[in-house]
């Protein structure tokens, strides 16, 4: 595929205008203004275009979209376990699997081309993955209050062997290890958890200081912070995405700054749908602590959440100086990418793989190249999103997805919302 006539975002975040990107084998392999000399097949015209990375969801539920408005205007904890715990606990694997293909038809759609995922199944979620196109990062997290051990836990055998084969995978699938979150779970867990990461060398996702009823209650019964916590039990001697940390505290910042490893990932949306205050990500930037964007289990659309990492700070902070489009960009795209791992994508760069999205241009707000990122970030929408392409293969073109028949999974899903809702009232 050679892209001609196209503006692009380049790795140093400098737009550049009448461009010609080709792709061959799944690979971007020519970056020029310049028409090359040999041929690629097929040609875009990319006359009123944009051809920007894939977007890098860092923390997401991506088979929650059945729960939506279950529940809603309770704070997280009352959330969680008077809805979403009994929720769940009725799942199988065929209502996990539809509810995994709406995800990534959402998530595509948005312009979505790598995702890490918390659930459950994680077979199955290997099975969506290969089927829609996309990349994901998955994790299936012990949630133990009895002081099982780790390995003695009925979950722990499947998803030992998914580490085993999909652990160190460079595809499109990648088995990570999880850990819920501190509250729901014990101190000798969370150190078998850090040492079972350690030693067979994958990476950790895990919940951290979503609230501040988490926090305190960490503090008050096991007299520090999580983050003090977390590195007392090991967890941050391994590669490891923290998400949310909302209610970090300026010490807990300089701790995770110690860990180059560590990131965090930034979910304003669900934050604010649940009440759950507001995350110091200027203060962990400013120390180099890598961060990206999440949707969490709000919604699936990565446009509302550059939005609210763009609007919430500057509003918090009363300062509209703070979080610039270009640096929310980035967080949703290479310094996502770099987060939970993903070298290989989140920039256009001559060998990276050939994860991108054609946005429209010529829409009602022109872009033109002196506010590429204040366009993208805050006036576009998944409607703009014109085609998507992963690995080099097209995910989504002239706006319908070529992987996934959305007819289909909307209605087997809404059949399926309609049963678990009676059952679960």
């Amino acid at each position: 595929m050679l892209f001609k006539d196209i503006t692009y975002i380049d790795e140093n975040f400098n737009t550049v205008e009448h461009a010609y990107i080709g792709t061959k084998n799944g690979v971007i392999d020519y970056i020029s203004t310049e028409k090359p000399d040999w041929g690629y097949g097929e040609v875009y015209d990319g006359q009123g275009k944009v051809l920007i990375p894939g977007f890098v969801n860092n923390h997401c539920h991506a088979a929650m979209g059945l729960m939506r408005g279950y529940g809603e205007g309770l704070p997280l904890h009352r959330w969680l376990e008077e809805k979403i715990f009994p929720f769940e606990s009725k799942w199988d694997e065929n209502s996990i699997y539809w509810a995994g293909l709406l995800g990534m038809a959402e998530m595509i759609a948005c312009g979505t081309t790598s995702f890490s995922d918390m659930y459950f199944f994680d077979a199955v979620a290997e099975k969506v993955v290969r089927e829609s196109g996309i990349k994901c990062n998955f994790d299936n997290p012990p949630i133990c209050f009895d002081g099982t051990p780790l390995k003695k836990q009925s979950y722990f055998p499947p998803v030992d062997e998914m580490v085993k084969k999909f652990g160190h995978s460079r595809g499109r699938f990648v088995e990570e290890f999880g850990l819920h979150a501190e509250y729901t779970s014990t101190e000798p867990l969370v150190k078998e958890v850090a040492a079972y990461a350690k030693e067979n060398g994958v990476r950790l996702h895990i919940h951290m200081d979503e609230t501040k009823l988490e926090h305190e209650n960490c503090k008050k019964n096991r007299g520090m912070t999580t983050a003090q916590y977390f590195e007392k039990c090991g967890i941050f001697e391994n590669n490891v995405n923290l998400a949310h940390c909302v209610w970090v505290e300026d010490g807990d910042i300089e701790i995770l700054a110690k860990y180059p490893n560590v990131s965090v990932t930034h979910c304003p949306s669900s934050n604010m749908k649940l009440g759950s205050g507001f995350a110091p990500i200027r203060k962990m930037l400013e120390r180099g602590i890598t961060v990206g964007l999440g949707t969490d289990g709000f919604n699936n659309s990565f446009f509302e959440v550059m939005r609210g990492a763009w609007m919430i700070h500057k509003a918090y902070e009363q300062d509209p100086q703070v979080m610039p489009a270009d640096v929310v960009f980035k967080m949703a795209t290479s310094m996502g990418a770099k987060a939970v791992g993903f070298d290989e994508v989140g920039s256009l760069e001559v060998g990276k793989l050939a994860d991108v999205i054609v946005v429209d241009a010529d829409t009602s707000t022109p872009i033109n190249k002196h506010n590429v990122y204040d366009q993208i970030v805050l006036y576009r929408n998944p409607c703009d999103v014109k085609h998507v392409m992963c690995d080099g293969k097209w995910l989504k073109w002239e706006g319908k997805l070529t992987t996934l028949d959305k007819d289909a999974v909307r209605k087997e899903c809404s059949e399926k919302t309609g049963k678990f809702w009676k059952v679960n009232g």
